[in-house]
């Protein structure tokens, strides 16, 4: 919470901003009350949720809209599967609220902290070739406009509006309600397990093709690939999970807890993290169990970091991983963090990574306490070589002209910024950069 006169700050430290003023609505009429007030006084507006981005997409140097006080459900359709959330519910949240009605949503990222107004609007996604981002998910929103007017979306209302509003950013309104596409509640099928990288990036095809859900980590200094792979089951099957006493170690100690040690140390002495990631590799990802769809898709990530990810054709991802090996052995950096490979299916939002195109994901991270230039820039590099577009949410340099480029519906959605928001009440200089002034 970011206290009247106080500054707001990004969880990874990349983004921070002393705003004019704070709001708290409670309601989504509580948001166009402060909308119209911020027009009033020529000040522009934003909200944010969970600051998980790692750009300056959600800076507000104007109004800073927090909404933390409007979270859980609006309403529930139990004959269509379909839920209305107000914007600001955390995704950590949502899977209690879907329970009772015998409801999932049907995939997640890795992280659940985000709002799930933040989580759409920056292009959010898990990993599974035949699922798309969280942002396909939706089939309605509620926005407040640049002129302090409500708009609903959905497919009977503004239909045309939808494959832009569900990813709009938060260039295009402020959104007070999302309503989800759900599925029956499942369980998962879950192993993790090492293998030789070169045999992972090889039959790389096939791995995906042959599992609901398909990842892998990679360890730079190591020659194992950390394979994460996920069987989608009903909600009857018997469920296996993790034991409390392993899952902490596993996940608490040694991948939170012993590794903020180690990354803190490498950056005194960087010596040290080739053999730690050696060490990683054995002491960690080998696992298989069952447990309910929301446990096994995330985890909990307490060591901050910093991150920049890539959208790539999937057919692109073994090519242009294998330059990524190459260039850090070249370079001899010492990176404290796993490369991380997942992907998504093709989808027809106007501003999604994965737009017209099946895609395949690197993201690469840095300590937060790091300078991640020079490595996220080379990375960066041959990413765009390879046809990459970059996550809204992660760090990147690219700006409206070159990102016009990769996207075939590009000037559509600023037309319609144009149109929801003409004197640019939702602008900072992040969306600036990325759509033009």
């Amino acid at each position: 919470m970011t206290r009247p006169g106080g500054t707001w700050q990004n969880w990874g430290r990349s983004a921070t901003v002393k705003p004019a003023s704070v709001e708290r609505p409670r309601s989504p009429e509580g948001v166009q009350r402060a909308v119209r007030a911020a027009i009033a006084h020529n000040l522009p507006i934003k909200a944010v949720g969970a600051g998980h981005s790692f750009t300056g997409i959600a800076v507000a140097p104007g109004v800073l809209l927090e909404l933390d006080d409007m979270q859980g459900l609006v309403s529930v359709d139990a004959e269509q599967s379909r839920v209305t959330l107000f914007a600001g519910t955390r995704l950590h949240r949502i899977p209690r609220l879907l329970a009772p009605h015998g409801l999932a949503m049907q995939n997640l990222g890795d992280i659940d902290r985000q709002s799930i107004a933040g989580a759409i609007s920056t292009g959010t996604h898990g990993t599974g070739a035949g699922f798309g981002g969280l942002a396909t998910q939706v089939v309605a929103a509620t926005l407040i406009t640049g002129d302090g007017e409500f708009l609903r979306v959905s497919e009977t209302e503004n239909a045309e509006l939808l494959p832009a509003v569900a990813l709009g950013l938060g260039a295009l309104g402020i959104l007070v309600e999302v309503t989800l596409q759900c599925v029956p509640a499942f369980v998962m099928h879950a192993i993790d397990e090492p293998a030789p990288l070169d045999e992972v990036l090889e039959t790389l095809d096939e791995r995906v093709a042959a599992s609901d859900h398909f990842e892998f980590y990679w360890f730079p200094h190591t020659e194992v690939a950390l394979t994460k792979r996920q069987t989608r089951l009903p909600e009857s099957a018997p469920r296996r999970p993790l034991p409390k006493l392993g899952r902490w170690i596993d996940e608490s100690l040694l991948s939170n807890g012993v590794y903020r040690v180690v990354c803190a140390a490498g950056q005194i002495a960087p010596v040290i993290t080739p053999p730690f990631s050696r060490l990683a590799v054995k002491l960690t990802g080998d696992r298989e169990y069952i447990d309910r769809s929301h446990t096994v898709l995330t985890q909990s990530r307490t060591v901050r970091f910093r991150e920049m990810e890539y959208a790539l054709p999937a057919e692109n991802i073994a090519p242009a991983f294998r330059e990524v090996q190459a260039l850090i052995r070249r370079r001899g950096w010492k990176i404290e963090f796993p490369i991380e490979v997942r992907f998504a299916a093709s989808d027809d939002l106007w501003l999604s990574t994965a737009h017209g195109r099946a895609s395949g994901y690197i993201a690469v991270h840095r300590y937060w306490r790091a300078d991640p230039t020079e490595y996220f820039e080379a990375v960066e590099q041959i990413c765009l070589e390879h046809g990459g577009r970059p996550h809204w949410g992660k760090l990147h340099t690219l700006d409206a002209a070159r990102l016009r480029e990769r996207y075939p519906r590009f000037d559509d959605f600023t037309a319609l910024r144009d149109r929801l928001d003409p004197a640019r009440r939702f602008a900072n200089r992040y969306l600036d950069r990325v759509l033009g002034e």
